[in-house]
This record gives structure tokens, C-alpha cells and sequence, in this order.
């Protein structure tokens, strides 16, 4: 059940909205699925946040309208791969929107995949199935529930805030 609440307070406007949480630093994925047609779809999203551990649930925030929202919802499977901090150039591939995405990235399938896992890229792959989807605003929350876990030791997180990259822990200034 979702409950809103009417507020006689005016919304932020968009500007400031962006500038504030570009000061809240994150870590970085690609949530990727397969269309109908079995085409790997994939964008880039800092908007990955756990939301139980039972059953092993997290949530994304995809742009509505985008392909990889439609493969996500279409198939009712979808892969995060969370970024390590030499995965800034996918980062930056699969927020261009370039209709190439997938043929100039390493990435593999397989048994107990529910989308395409970034090979080179990814410190941990989860694998999810759709548990619920709620549009808000331009974009649409899509509760997971996490199927499979694939991690890679060592690696350190890539992470984003202040309109810039770096590694974790971030180099001090």
C-alpha cells in the first residue's frame, strides 16, 4: 500500500533538487536485462538501495520510457552489477545512451543469470527477479528480489558525487 500526503509546501525546484543530491556520493551500477528478443538492454544507475534481507529484496530507480525499464519489466528479470573503480568508462558508455552499448563491452551469461553480468567491470553482480515496480515522477522503482550473488574480491567500489568519479576510499584532497 502507498500512502501520499498533501503539503501545502511548494516542491524544490529541479535545479536545486539535482545540486543537492549531486553532494550525496554513491556507488555506481549498470542494471542491464533482456528484451523481448533476447537484446541485452543496460543504463547506468546510482539509484540502488537494499530494502530487506528477507527475502534478499533491493530496489532500483530506472527513467520511464527508457528500453532497459521495458526489458526489466518485460522479462521480469534484471542484473546489478556494481561498478569498481576501474569501471568508470562502462559508467560512462551505458549513460550515453549509445545504441552500442553491448558490442563494446565484455560481458557474459549463463546458468542462474537473470541478465548480463560485466565481466571486466563489476566488483558484484546480483541477480534479481521483478517483485514489484511503482512509477514516481520520470522514473520508476523496481523492487528486486535477489536470486543470485556473484562476487569479485578485491576490488574497490566506483563511486560518483559532485558531478565526478573515484575510487573507494576516495583520494584525499
Amino acid at each position: 500500500m502507498t500512502t501520499s500526503f498533501p503539503s501545502p509546501l511548494a516542491t524544490a525546484a529541479a535545479p536545486e533538487f539535482r545540486a543537492l543530491m549531486a553532494r550525496f556520493p554513491t556507488g555506481v551500477s549498470v542494471v542491464a536485462a533482456y528484451d523481448e528478443d533476447g537484446v541485452p538492454r543496460g543504463m547506468t544507475c546510482s539509484a540502488v538501495c537494499s530494502v530487506t534481507l528477507e527475502p534478499p529484496t533491493l530496489l532500483v530507480c530506472l527513467r520511464t520510457g527508457s528500453q532497459t525499464l521495458a526489458a526489466v519489466l518485460a522479462s521480469g528479470l534484471f542484473t546489478v552489477n556494481l561498478l569498481h573503480e576501474q569501471g568508470r568508462e562502462a559508467a560512462e558508455l551505458f549513460g550515453s545512451g549509445a545504441p552500442d552499448r553491448f558490442e563494446r563491452i565484455r560481458w557474459q551469461d549463463g546458468p542462474g543469470r537473470t541478465g548480463p553480468g560485466l565481466v571486466d567491470d563489476a566488483h558484484a553482480v546480483a541477480n534479481c527477479r521483478v517483485a514489484m515496480a511503482h512509477p514516481v515522477g520520470t522514473h520508476t522503482v523496481v523492487y528486486g528480489e535477489v536470486t543470485r550473488i556473484v562476487l569479485e574480491p578485491g576490488c574497490r567500489p566506483l563511486l560518483y558525487g559532485m558531478r565526478g568519479y573515484a575510487g573507494w576510499p576516495p583520494p584525499h584532497l
